[in-house]
């Protein structure tokens, strides 16, 4: 079987298994479990927990112990017997437990599909910078197609949305098995320091100047990311407070409005080996930056009537934001690290995006938001809140130009040239 084709299906499964139920659990937490607006708070802190540690300690092991391709399936099949459990939690606090178990176990498959994908498509000779984008893209359509199923067959407030993600889950973690071979690159026999014994080499990366700036950044655009997640879909909701947008479309179906931006993730993913080619990926990662500050602005000022265009466009703004520097910084990422810590250096990369920056993010705009920005009605000001995360996108955005000096000029640019 063409090995594209196998990595489109890979990808394809990856994001199905998260688009069944990362949007969905709310409705299933409100209307079946009628727990505390609170307890469910903490549930989207389980994805920053996580990240924070695993994918870099699967990291590690994928570059010294075990086949990456094996570990991810390991990790699947354990993600799948979670997911499938969940329904059978009857206590709050057991279910954050088990959501965190799950967590633990699906996150560093985000890095360690890259690794697997990077890995054999090397293997077969096939340019990654120009290859893996389009190949990615079906990720995001895997994500769209699990949330349409759900809503479609409706299961938004069913626990029959953990099933058939746990079902993907364990079909994704047999299938790993018989991808192409990703074997450790660094054997025992080459340790000899102290932190290559316990396989921390890729941390020496922040020793280089230009991998501890762009993993800070990493952080700060990682913190953005969840700002988007967390209060994205409640800013439409919130619509509903006000007669004149209560029969508006987007009031109405939010989470088809929310949507679009998933969409537009398959575009720009396509865009990625363009920009890179003609920019390089110090703009490229620039342009992700700029596109933040447009995707919080334009929120600022839409509205579901005059201003639906506002949403619209921020929604489609957002596959530019999130694509340009998650999936190209994976590309520095993998051409710049040693072959040898290539697993690590990518579990480091999402410890940064979604680990360290989801957690502060989260911990951080909360509190900001309660102090500055609820009414004593409890009343969002949306309004305020959005020129805040935008004004944060912006020092980010006019800082990073000047501390990342990095040139188009190294094995980043030579692989984009053969594109």
């Amino acid at each position: 079987m063409n090995i594209k084709f196998r990595l489109i299906l890979m990808n394809f499964m990856q994001f199905f298994i998260w688009g069944a139920w990362l949007l969905t659990i709310g409705a299933y937490w409100f209307q079946n479990k009628q727990w505390s607006g609170a307890q469910f708070g903490a549930i989207f802190s389980t994805m920053g927990i996580a990240s924070i540690f695993m994918p870099t300690i699967t990291g590690i092991i994928a570059d010294r112990f075990i086949n990456a391709e094996k570990l991810y399936g390991i990790m699947h099949i354990l993600g799948a017997m979670t997911l499938f459990s969940l329904p059978m939690v009857t206590n709050p606090n057991t279910f954050f437990w088990v959501i965190l178990l799950n967590m633990m176990f699906y996150m560093p498959t985000l890095s360690l599909s890259i690794t697997v994908a990077y890995s054999a498509l090397k293997g077969q000779g096939i340019d990654v910078v120009k290859e893996y984008p389009p190949i990615r893209t079906w990720g995001t359509v895997g994500f769209i197609v699990a949330l349409w199923t759900v809503s479609l067959t409706h299961n938004e407030t069913s626990a029959n949305q953990f099933y058939i993600a746990s079902a993907i889950s364990l079909a994704l973690g047999i299938y790993s098995f018989s991808l192409p071979k990703c074997p450790p690159l660094l054997s025992q026999a080459d340790s000899k320091s102290f932190s290559s014994k316990l396989g921390l080499n890729a941390f020496a990366l922040f020793k280089t100047p230009r991998f501890a700036i762009f993993f800070a950044f990493s952080l700060l655009l990682g913190a953005a990311l969840q700002l988007t997640n967390a209060y994205g879909d409640t800013y439409i909701h919130d619509f509903k407070s006000v007669p004149a947008y209560q029969d508006t479309i987007a009031v109405k179906y939010p989470a088809i409005i929310m949507s679009i931006s998933q969409i537009s993730e398959t575009l720009f993913i396509l865009a990625i080996p363009f920009f890179l080619r003609r920019f390089g990926i110090k703009y490229v990662m620039l342009f992700s930056m700029l596109a933040w500050v447009l995707r919080f602005g334009l929120f600022a000022f839409g509205d579901p009537t005059g201003g639906l265009w506002m949403i619209i466009l921020s929604c489609i703004v957002y596959g530019m934001a999130f694509d340009f520097f998650n999936i190209s910084g994976s590309l520095f990422v993998e051409t710049q690290a040693a072959p040898e810590i290539r697993g690590s250096a990518q579990g480091l990369f999402m410890m940064m995006v979604n680990g360290f920056g989801a957690f502060f993010g989260s911990i951080i705009s909360g509190a900001v938001i309660q102090k500055y920005f609820t009414l004593p009605n409890q009343e969002k000001n949306w309004h305020g809140i959005w020129l805040c995360f935008a004004a944060y996108a912006l020092v980010i955005a006019v800082i990073f130009p000047f501390v990342f000096r990095y040139k188009h000029n190294t094995a980043l640019k030579h692989a984009i040239q053969h594109a």
